[in-house]
């Protein structure tokens, strides 16, 4: 299986559920993993944008340590994709505003808890490992992704 084939089936789990899990290291050492709602953009082939407010603590933890895992599944439970990679924060006006027109209407409890948009920065997140699993085929594919 190819990187972008577990890509094309991200794409379909994110048209379908608009939610993953992102996971991050604390200061502490310890992960902590909480809902988001990302987006591919088909111009930034193999990466994952989000956004957060700049005060969250994940933007902390980014920062101290990039290294992150996405975790996404269908509804059935009959495809499950993983990501890792490293994240960084971007405050760049215009990459918010692509990244906000892309998941923009699946944000209304995010506008409840961070409701100043001066406040926002991008996740962005460059793939380094995708999985797949589709546990009713008891099946595991697991590629690294090629960045070049």
């Amino acid at each position: 299986m190819e990187f972008k084939e577990i890509v094309s089936v991200l794409h379909s789990l994110l048209e379908e559920s608009k939610v993953g899990v992102l996971t991050t290291i604390d200061g502490r050492g310890y992960p902590h993993s909480r809902w988001m709602t990302p987006a591919l953009l088909p111009r930034f082939p193999g990466r994952l944008f989000a956004v957060t407010g700049s005060g969250f603590g994940k933007v902390e933890n980014i920062r101290a340590n990039p290294k992150v895992e996405w975790a996404f599944q269908s509804r059935t439970l009959d495809r499950v994709v993983s990501l890792k990679g490293n994240a960084f924060v971007v405050d760049e006006p215009e990459l918010k505003v692509e990244v906000l027109e892309a998941i923009g209407p699946n944000l209304q409890i995010f506008w409840r808890i961070n409701p100043k948009p001066g406040d926002l920065v991008v996740l962005e997140t460059e793939i380094e490992e995708a999985t797949l699993f589709l546990p009713l085929k008891r099946e595991s594919h697991r590629v690294e992704a090629s960045h070049g």
